[in-house]
């Protein structure tokens, strides 16, 4: 363990053995120290839609394919012009040096290693250079939570546009901070420093709560905020936090390059659909004129199956691979993608599909079955 400011941080570096990806929280929890926990772990309120973002992946079936002559199918895909040898890529995770030490360099080291994609937080514990530099040319993502200073939102966007990241993702659904009772039970403050934030004059975000960081965020965000940050960066906007078909429509129509279907992992407003729930819809509004990145609840093979067939075309994951980067390191969270990895293609055999393009094409069933 390596303490900083009191906060023991996790180490380890080491392959993990992993049986499911559920099966890691309990682990991780052993490691982390209960604020840290909390804040990582924890939804809004009672967690009512964080659990449904998992269980309503229920309500959706897949059709399996017999005679179907495919072996050894392919997970590689082509999204944003990216060559990816996965449909899987890294949600933009705040403060992953809660987890461990190394924070989001392991994070980025394991993710370029499986070839996916990262996406690297406002919030992160390191800074977006020193990020990218230990992804080693693998593809990143910045994802902002814009400031109500636009000087500031300038001198973020310059340092990832030098960086070299592919795209921005604009976050949407955090404009306050949900009711997040684990932090509240745990007193919970930010130990570690966040590394972008050591240009706000209220300082770099250690000692506060993450409600009183988002207060020196934006409150009021509109399409005009799209246009501004694609013109300033000339690289694709995705926004983030779309959960409904009217929502992607004037993202799209402001300029978005593309859609993040998303619901916080079920950490702002709780008593919102399961992201799963409302895919279908905003996929066919959306009609293939952009990119789909989903999130919130994934923990199986089958569930980035059932997202690719309803609409996404990535599916990001966070606390999973939070989880492994405290337990292994680099090595957890290239342990997390490989075992998520090989339950995706067992389930794109069983189902007929050899390539990403096929289960974006695979039948889907929708019995409703008791709990």
């Amino acid at each position: 363990m390596t303490m900083t400011n009191g906060y023991e941080q996790s180490d380890n570096e080491k392959k993990l053995e992993i049986v499911n990806l559920p099966s890691l929280e309990a682990e991780a929890k052993k490691i982390i120290p209960t604020g840290g926990f909390g804040y990582i772990a924890g939804g809004s309120e009672d967690d009512w839609t964080l659990k449904q973002n998992t269980a309503a992946f229920g309500h959706v079936q897949i059709v399996p394919k017999a005679l179907s002559n495919i072996e050894q199918p392919s997970t590689a895909t082509k999204v944003f012009g990216l060559d990816l040898k996965t449909p899987i890529m890294m949600a933009p995770t705040a403060a992953q040096g809660l987890a461990h030490a190394q924070g989001e360099k392991d994070t980025a080291k394991g993710v370029a290693a499986v070839g996916g994609l990262m996406a690297q937080s406002t919030y992160s514990s390191t800074s977006i250079a020193d990020t990218a530099a230990a992804g080693a040319g693998a593809p990143q993502f910045f994802q902002l939570y814009m400031s109500k200073d636009w000087s500031f939102n300038e001198s973020l966007l310059d340092e990832a546009v030098k960086a070299g990241v592919k795209g921005i993702i604009l976050t949407v659904d955090a404009t306050v901070d949900g009711y997040r009772e684990a932090d509240i039970i745990n007193n919970f403050q930010f130990p570690i420093p966040m590394a972008n934030l050591e240009k706000f004059s209220e300082g770099d975000g250690k000692g506060k709560g993450i409600g009183e960081i988002y207060a020196a965020a934006a409150q009021k965000i509109n399409e005009d905020d799209v246009r501004r940050i694609a013109e300033y960066t000339h690289l694709p906007v995705i926004v983030k936090g779309i959960e409904s078909p009217e929502d992607a429509m004037r993202a799209i129509g402001a300029g978005a390059a593309g859609i993040y279907v998303s619901n916080h992992g079920g950490r702002q407003l709780n008593g919102g659909p399961a992201s799963i729930d409302v895919l279908p819809a905003i996929a066919k509004a959306v009609n293939h004129q952009v990119p789909i990145i989903f999130d919130s609840g994934v923990r199986r093979g089958s569930h980035v199956f059932k997202a690719l067939a309803s609409g996404a075309d990535l599916v990001a994951m966070g606390r999973p691979v939070i989880y492994g980067l405290a337990l292994g390191g680099a090595q957890g969270v290239q342990s997390v993608f490989e075992e998520l990895n090989h339950e995706l293609e067992i389930a794109m055999q069983l189902a007929g599909t050899k390539t990403i393009e096929d289960v974006k094409h695979a039948p889907l069933t929708h019995f409703n079955y008791a709990d």
